[in-house]
């Protein structure tokens, strides 16, 4: 039969999904890319706010249809809004065939063959992170270092959903990163909820610095980044491997939430604003090329116009490279949810333009002052109009950060290629750049 795959959310959520897509390889199902030409279709959810609820449900509403006019005759719904919505879904959608939920997963492939009439063979029915097909191209691939969270932010449902933090063994990391390097892979992204907790279940110590330098040894990896630091667990010695090591890119990804001390502690936050703008400090004279990025949320529970201007003078000030800012949004179940003074949804609105203006202009001189300058770039693809071939530097995280666009004026093949290039223009919050000769 043949198999189709979306993979809502985060790339915590995708690792689930590439691993799901071997499943089925290895059990001889075809796996299309076209909708239209899947027998079965399979939804992975994200369920973490409420905007990313609502394109899960309209995706699976979406999918549905196929099974009225094409030819798909079972739909699959997994991931992070079935984990929390499950019997609400079964009761109000079906149009979907099978729910599983993430901590179904080791029964997974029983309640697949259920639903499609097949008999299970017992050495292909688990999901395996060292046999998983990877969807971010030839030469990038993220590596899942840890499950779950401990840092319960009052906010955030991920505790919930995904469970408590849980390390994987570092020689199980190790190995998979060798399996992705001999397969091609260049380009490690470590991804976790908290990368920096790293190791504290299993060894007793934060062994975050200690990962990054093992994963440098593996000869072929080119590149390495690690999404998600906590500021209060970035340590002097993870800073000076970033600065030391030429293969961990100089690139932070620092989720700060707010700066404003009262808004840092409603949301349980174990940094206050001193800190964060005493590390910040530390980063960027240690590492004078590096890229910070970070995540705020406007209008959160009690915020208050003071709380708010704390943050929006502290963005002024800091300077981020890149930013993205969310609207609170209300989860059932987490402490805010219960708080009284929640902030009118126009506030929040207000708030959330005002900081995305400034940011906007902040982001603009960050890519103005890299006219001139030269870069390493991997390109993975060709624009639609095929003028430009795209890539990215150490300074950008795929999906969320811009990209490089490399003017293609040479009728050569250069995809998963790393070559030099020498920024030129902007355009949006992409980089215009020409190619030299020099190539890696």
């Amino acid at each position: 039969m043949k198999v189709g795959f979306i993979s809502l959310g985060c790339s915590k959520n995708l690792i689930d999904t590439e691993m799901c897509i071997s499943l089925f390889r290895r059990n001889d199902f075809e796996i299309v890319n076209n909708p239209n030409d899947a027998e079965i279709l399979v939804v992975n959810t994200c369920g973490f706010i409420e905007p990313a609820k609502e394109e899960a449900i309209n995706t699976l509403l979406e999918m549905a249809e196929f099974k009225k006019k094409g030819k798909c005759k079972y739909l699959i719904a997994m991931g992070c809004l079935v984990k929390r919505y499950k019997k609400d879904l079964e009761k109000s959608m079906p149009e979907v065939d099978l729910f599983i939920s993430i901590d179904e997963y080791g029964m997974i492939w029983d309640k697949i063959c259920d639903l499609v009439g097949i008999e299970k063979k017992s050495n292909y029915c688990n999901l395996d992170y060292f046999d998983r097909t990877i969807t971010t191209g030839d030469k990038s691939a993220y590596l899942k270092i840890a499950e779950g969270c401990d840092n319960n932010c009052t906010y955030c449902a991920i505790p919930m959903i995904r469970g408590r933090y849980v390390s994987r063994k570092m020689e199980d990391i190790i190995k998979e990163a060798e399996g992705l390097v001999n397969n091609g892979v260049e380009e490690i992204i470590v991804i976790a909820q908290d990368t920096t907790k790293y190791g504290i279940d299993i060894y007793g110590e934060k062994k975050l610095p200690e990962l990054l330098k093992k994963l440098s040894n593996i000869d072929g990896v080119r590149w390495i980044r690690f999404l998600y630091a906590y500021p209060e667990s970035i340590t002097d010695e993870l800073i000076d491997v970033v600065k030391n090591n030429d293969k961990i890119c100089k690139y932070f990804d620092i989720p700060i939430q707010h700066f404003s001390d009262n808004i840092l502690k409603r949301m349980n936050r174990k940094s206050n604003g001193r800190q964060i703008d005493v590390l910040l400090n530390k980063i960027r004279k240690e590492i004078p090329n590096v890229v910070i990025r970070t995540s705020i949320i406007v209008g959160f529970p009690g915020e208050t116009e003071q709380d708010f201007y704390s943050l929006y003078n502290f963005v002024n000030k800091a300077k981020f490279e890149k930013l993205g800012v969310f609207e609170y949004s209300k989860e059932e179940g987490t402490p805010a949810s219960r708080i009284k003074e929640q902030v009118h949804y126009m506030t929040k609105k207000k708030r959330y333009n005002k900081l995305m203006k400034t940011q906007q202009e902040i982001a603009m001189k960050c890519l103005k002052d890299k006219i001139g300058n030269k870069y390493e770039v991997l390109i993975e693809s060709i624009s639609p109009n095929g003028k430009y071939y795209i890539g990215r530097s150490y300074m950008e995280s795929p999906d969320t950060d811009g990209v490089i666009m490399i003017k293609k004026d040479k009728n050569i093949d250069l995809i998963n290629k790393f070559v030099y290039v020498k920024i030129v223009g902007i355009s949006g919050y992409d980089l215009i750049a020409e190619l030299l000769d020099e190539h890696i």
